[in-house]
């Protein structure tokens, strides 16, 4: 299994717009999404993002949020953990919270889910975050994007 992780952040006229342009700030906004849940292959392998094709229907573990208060600190995170057997991701987003919080959090809840099943990390966790700080309307995104050759365009 090939995986890439992206993150992105802008502001735009309308929540909609928003989502969207840190969609296209984390790289994967010509594309349709799929939410899934939050399980890796073992030995999953981290790849950059390449192109992808337009329209293509992508899976992805999605956090994000989106907030029209100017003034707001808001912030989207991805983590996850690889073992030999599967890996796990979990996503944690907030409004106003401590980055260094909802990280802890969020490497909190994948050790969990990692140690539930009785699986050994091959390596640290990692993380991935986007933040920023509204000015009108903005959103924040960060992704696990499950990569597939049918999906990447050559």
């Amino acid at each position: 299994m090939k995986i890439a992780i992206v993150s992105g952040k802008d502001e735009g006229p309308s929540k909609l717009n928003a989502f969207d342009n840190a969609l296209s700030d984390a790289g994967i906004g010509d594309v349709n999404l799929i939410k899934v849940s939050s399980m890796l292959a073992g030995n999953a392998e981290i790849n950059t993002l390449p192109k992808l094709k337009p329209g293509a229907m992508v899976n992805c573990v999605l956090s994000e949020v989106t907030s029209d208060k100017p003034g707001d600190e808001i912030t989207a995170v991805i983590a996850l953990a690889i073992g030999e057997e599967l890996g796990c991701v979990v996503e944690t987003s907030g409004i106003n919270r401590n980055l260094d919080e909802l990280i802890e959090e969020a490497k909190m809840m994948v050790n969990y889910m990692m140690d539930k099943r009785g699986v050994e990390k091959k390596q640290d966790i990692i993380v991935e975050y986007a933040t920023t700080t509204v000015r009108e309307i903005a959103s924040v995104v960060a992704s696990v994007v499950y990569l597939k050759d049918e999906i990447i365009e050559w």
